[in-house]
């Protein structure tokens, strides 16, 4: 380990509890082992702090908005301070609206029903899909990966410049990828969308768990999010910024809470109007225990400092880049190059490994838990593979030997409730996969690639 990675092991805290830290796991080979949850960037596992929090509130559960009873009325409140909370997390501006959604692909989706008529998006083909797809109905400009992060801006201004000027547009943009962990240039995209009369919505669904996010300081017309990144279990996710567009589109369900008064009409139909707060678009009962736990997750970490956690994130990704550095079979796949900051997320491929059956080997024989595949971004995947698509090979057959290229990667990630153990069992267990090769015989089971236990 370098100079430099012990002096910021000696400045860094250690990991904030959360749940499942001391799950136990069965290894194929014999025995059990500590489950070291290297999968962060799809759900982080819940802090301790947020679950006993929504435990304690539990027992007071009441339906909001709608009850005169004491529980309904202390439930109510506790929605609305949630939604307080998440808005001073994200600096949002006074007039900015909170609205609470089931994950981050549920809020682009509202935002995508809310577009203005004739509006042109503009995204990024290193998306996530859930920043990808949803803008089925306006008229979308898939902009080329960018290899460094002033090109990403200058790919944005001139896409811009050819745009027709006096029609509504939008920009998406993630601030961290969801595959290389990369660090996306979001204010500088911000000014640029702004100077060219666009607005832009920020997928911070990867950088919020790890990064401060500011919606006055990025100057971001949106942001959305994920609460089982955050370290918040339940479904619950939020589209936090400006109001207008909200107010003025049709409510994204209709029903209970998004009206405001219903009335019958003379020739026998009805007539409604609706709210113009962010219940517009929270029509049901809403997941008042999902939004709790967000509100609580996003106290810890400011609780915790930023600053702090991403030292210790920092440490964790020096950690595993420099204890696979003379691996030459392994590398990292990048699109604005190994020393581009990021979040602790770090896409691979092994040489002379199927990615599916590297993943497996590392559940199976080391009780590890990371991600193959192409994490929702195919095109993304694709791009940084440098491969056209192709029939993926059977892990542990023939069409899986070594040297075989398939279509997919495997992913590390990390964060605050990752501790050193789990990072360094990872890096030894890629080391000896790659020196000595699996100890156990692979198989593919309904697209899968698992311990064959047949003999």
């Amino acid at each position: 380990m370098s100079v430099s990675t012990v002096a910021a092991a000696q400045s860094v805290c250690a990991p904030l509890p959360v749940l499942g830290r001391d799950v136990t796991v069965p290894l194929v080979t014999g025995g059990e082992v500590t489950y070291a949850a290297l999968d962060y960037a799809a759900s982080a596992p819940a802090l301790q702090r947020v679950w006993d929090d929504v435990a304690a509130y539990a027992p007071y559960y009441g339906s909001v908005h709608r009850g005169a009873g004491y529980l309904s009325q202390l439930s109510t409140d506790l929605f609305e301070n949630a939604r307080r909370t998440v808005a001073e997390f994200l600096d949002c501006r006074d007039d900015d609206q909170v609205v609470f959604t089931r994950s981050t692909t549920d809020s682009l989706n509202l935002l995508a029903a809310a577009l203005p008529a004739g509006c042109q998006v503009f995204v990024f083909e290193t998306e996530h899909h859930a920043s990808l797809l949803p803008w089925r109905d306006a008229r979308v400009t898939y902009l080329d990966a960018p290899r460094s992060p002033r090109q990403a801006v200058e790919t944005l201004e001139r896409a811009l410049a050819d745009r027709d000027p006096y029609g509504p547009a939008l920009v998406c943009v993630t601030g961290a990828s969801n595959v290389t962990g990369e660090l996306w240039p979001v204010r500088e995209l911000a000014a640029a969308a702004h100077t060219h009369g666009a607005r832009i919505v920020l997928d911070a669904a990867q950088l919020a768990p790890h990064h401060p996010v500011s919606v006055e300081d990025l100057d971001v017309d949106w942001v959305a999010f994920s609460g089982h990144k955050l370290y918040a279990p339940f479904g619950s996710g939020v589209l936090a910024g400006r109001a207008d567009w909200l107010r003025e589109a049709e409510p994204y369900l209709a029903g209970g809470g998004a009206s405001r008064k219903v009335t019958r009409r003379a020739d026998g139909g009805v007539d409604v109007e609706w709210h113009d707060s962010a219940a517009r678009h929270e029509a049901g009962s809403p997941n008042v225990i999902g939004a709790y736990a967000v509100a609580s997750a996003c106290k810890a970490l400011t609780e915790a400092g930023f600053d702090t956690l991403v030292a210790r994130e920092q440490y964790l990704v020096g950690k595993v880049r420099e204890g696979l550095a003379d691996v030459p079979q392994v590398r990292f796949l990048s699109l604005f190059g190994d020393d581009a900051p990021r979040v602790g997320v770090l896409s691979f491929v092994v040489e002379g490994w199927n990615s599916s059956h590297f993943a497996a080997a590392l559940s199976a024989e080391y009780g590890i838990g990371v991600r193959d595949g192409l994490f929702c971004a195919h095109p993304l995947v694709r791009t940084l593979l440098g491969s056209d698509p192709q029939t993926q090979g059977e892990c542990g057959s023939p069409e899986a030997a070594p040297g075989e290229k398939s279509l997919n990667a495997i992913r590390v990630s990390f964060g605050a409730g990752t501790p050193d153990e789990h990072v360094e069992r990872f890096v030894r267990a890629v080391r000896e996969l790659v020196t000595d090769g699996a100890q156990w015989n692979y198989r593919t089971e309904d697209g899968r690639c698992v311990p064959d236990t047949s003999a």
